[in-house]
C-alpha cells in the first residue's frame, strides 16, 4: 500500500455548493433590505463582544458555506450599526439600494483591477463614462473630468496633492520638500468647519498641519470671503506660498455652504488652487433648485462629490472632478517596465493617484443611475430636504429647544436649553442623546457649535419615512421631558 500523503483539494469550491449558498445569500440580502428595521440601529455589544464569540485560532479545515452563512446572520447581522436602517439619522445618513447592491455582487464577481485600461477596459471606460454622466447631472461645464476613489478623504488629498504640483516647482516631484532651503512654507485655506480630512491631507502630503490656515466663519458658518483674501495676501507678505484654498458645499456640523462667487473671486485674483469638498451635498445638486445654493462651484479646479452619501449608492464611491487633470497625473504618473503597454491614447487609472489596485465602483453607480433615473433620485433627495424642514418647524415650535444654524439640506441641528448655565446644558444634551440612541429605534448624532454641544438630524436614507422622522421628534421630546425641572 502506498504511503503517499494524500493531496489537499485544489480550486474553487463545488458549483454546486457555491449555487446553493448564493441563492440562501441573495434571499438574505433580499429580505434584510425589504425590511431593515427588524434590527436596532446599533447593537447592545459591549467592545469585544463579538470577538469573544469568535474561536481564537482559524479552522485547519474548510466548512460548509451554510454554516457561514449560519454565523452571518447569527453574529455579523444583530452585532452591526445598520446605515441601512430607516432610523439611522446620524452622521451623513447613507443606503445600499437594490440595483447598487446588485452591482457590487457582480463586481465582487469579475473582481476587475483597474489600474491600466488592459487589465480593466470595462471597468475604465465605464468609470469615465458615469463619471460624465454624473457630471451632466451636477450642471458641471464639459472640461471637468472624473475618476473615482474610496472616500473623500482620499479624493481631497488628491487635490491637494494636484494643487501642489501646479504651483511648477521642477523640483517637487523629484526632491520633495524635505530640506530644502529654497522652498518656502505651502500654504491651504478652509474655513473653521471644513472637514477634518484636509488637516490629515496635509500631514499625509508632508505639508504639516501648520500649513493649514483655518479661516473664521460668519454666523451661518460660511466661510468669511474677506478673511481669506486677507490672509492669503498676509501669508505672502511674509514670505510664504499660498496654493490652495478648499471651500465646502455642504459643512460636517452643519451643511453650511461657503459663498463660492467671492472666494472664488479671491482664489483667482490670486493665483491659487481652488478645491471643493462636495462630498454630502454635491448629490443634491442634481436638483436644480438646489444647485442654485451652490453657484460658483463650477469655478473650481477640483470637486469631490460622494455617490455613497446621498446617491442611495453603497459605500465605498467618491468622484473626484478635475479641470485639468493632467495635474494630478503629473503629481503621480509612475510606469515601471511590468506595466508598460501598447494601448495608445487610452485612461490608465493607475496614473491618477498613488495606488494600483482599483475596484469596479462605477459598475454599482452605473446601475443606480440607470435603476432609478434621475428624475427617480431627485424625487428622494427632495423629499429628505422636506423632512428634514418639517422637523425643523417641530423644533421651532417647542420653547425647550432652539435651533443652532441654518437648514439648507437635509440636515437639523439643534439643542435642549434645559439647565442654567452653558455647561449644564451641555450635559443635558449629552444625557438626551444617550437616552434616544439608547432606545434601538433611532440613531442621532452630535458635535459642538460655538462651544456648545448641538445634536444633529441627519435625513438621507433612502428608507426613512416620514413616519421614522416622526418618532425621532417623540423620543426627543420624551427624554427632554424626563430632564425637566
Amino acid at each position: 500500500m502506498s504511503t503517499t500523503p494524500r493531496r489537499p483539494p485544489v480550486g474553487d469550491l463545488p458549483d454546486d455548493e457555491f449555487r446553493r449558498a448564493l441563492h440562501r445569500a441573495a434571499d438574505l440580502i433580499a429580505d434584510y433590505v425589504r425590511n431593515p428595521a427588524a434590527h436596532r440601529v446599533s447593537p447592545r455589544l459591549a467592545p469585544g463582544g463579538l470577538r469573544a464569540l469568535l474561536p481564537s485560532a482559524p479552522p485547519a479545515q474548510g466548512e460548509a458555506l451554510d454554516a457561514l452563512l449560519d454565523d452571518y446572520q447569527s453574529l455579523i447581522v444583530p452585532n452591526s450599526t445598520h446605515w441601512n436602517h430607516p432610523g439611522f439619522l446620524a452622521y451623513f445618513a447613507n443606503s445600499a439600494t437594490a440595483p447598487g447592491i446588485l452591482g457590487e455582487m457582480l463586481a465582487a464577481a469579475l473582481n476587475v483591477n483597474a489600474m491600466l485600461w488592459r487589465t480593466g477596459p470595462a471597468a475604465t471606460e465605464l468609470e469615465e463614462h458615469v463619471c460624465d454622466w454624473l457630471r451632466q447631472m451636477m450642471d458641471l461645464p464639459p472640461e471637468f473630468r472624473g475618476h473615482i476613489n474610496d472616500t473623500a478623504s482620499i479624493s481631497s488629498l488628491l487635490a491637494i496633492a494636484a494643487a501642489r504640483q501646479n504651483i511648477g516647482d521642477p523640483a517637487m516631484r523629484d526632491e520633495g520638500m524635505s530640506g530644502r532651503s529654497d522652498l518656502p512654507r505651502l500654504t491651504v485655506y478652509a474655513s473653521e468647519q471644513a472637514h477634518s480630512s484636509i488637516d490629515k491631507a496635509l500631514i499625509t502630503l508632508g505639508l504639516g498641519l501648520r500649513s493649514l490656515r483655518r479661516i473664521p466663519v460668519n454666523g451661518d458658518f460660511q466661510m468669511d470671503a474677506a478673511a481669506l483674501a486677507e490672509r492669503i495676501d498676509a501669508d505672502r507678505t511674509a514670505g510664504m506660498r499660498p496654493f490652495a484654498v478648499v471651500a465646502t458645499v455642504g459643512s460636517t456640523s452643519t451643511t453650511s455652504i461657503d459663498p463660492l462667487m467671492r472666494v472664488a473671486e479671491a482664489v483667482r485674483e490670486r493665483g491659487l488652487w481652488l478645491h471643493v469638498d462636495a462630498a454630502y451635498a454635491g448629490s443634491a445638486a442634481i436638483c436644480p433648485e438646489v444647485r442654485a445654493l451652490m453657484a460658483g462651484m463650477e469655478l473650481a479646479d477640483s470637486i469631490v462629490v460622494n455617490p455613497h452619501k446621498w446617491l442611495f449608492t453603497p459605500v465605498d464611491c467618491s468622484v473626484l472632478y478635475l479641470r485639468n487633470p493632467d495635474a494630478l497625473r503629473a503629481a503621480f504618473a509612475l510606469t515601471p517596465d511590468y506595466l508598460k503597454t501598447t494601448e495608445a491614447g487610452v485612461t490608465n487609472l493607475m496614473d491618477y493617484g498613488p495606488q494600483l489596485g482599483r475596484r469596479f465602483r462605477a459598475l454599482k453607480l452605473w446601475m443606480v443611475i440607470r435603476g432609478f433615473g434621475v428624475e427617480g433620485l431627485r424625487s428622494r433627495i427632495r423629499r429628505h430636504v422636506e423632512l428634514a424642514q418639517e422637523f425643523r418647524r417641530w423644533v421651532e415650535a417647542d420653547p425647550r429647544f432652539e435651533i443652532c444654524a441654518p437648514s439648507p439640506l437635509s440636515v437639523v441641528c439643534f439643542r435642549l436649553l434645559h439647565g442654567n448655565t452653558p455647561e449644564a446644558q451641555d450635559a443635558a444634551n449629552e444625557r438626551l442623546l444617550a437616552t434616544v440612541n439608547a432606545d434601538g429605534a433611532i440613531l442621532l448624532s452630535s458635535t459642538r457649535l460655538r462651544g456648545r454641544i448641538v445634536l444633529r438630524v441627519a435625513i438621507g436614507n433612502v428608507h426613512t419615512g416620514r413616519e421614522h422622522v416622526l418618532k425621532a421628534w417623540d423620543l426627543i421630546r420624551d427624554g427632554a421631558g424626563g430632564q425637566a425641572g
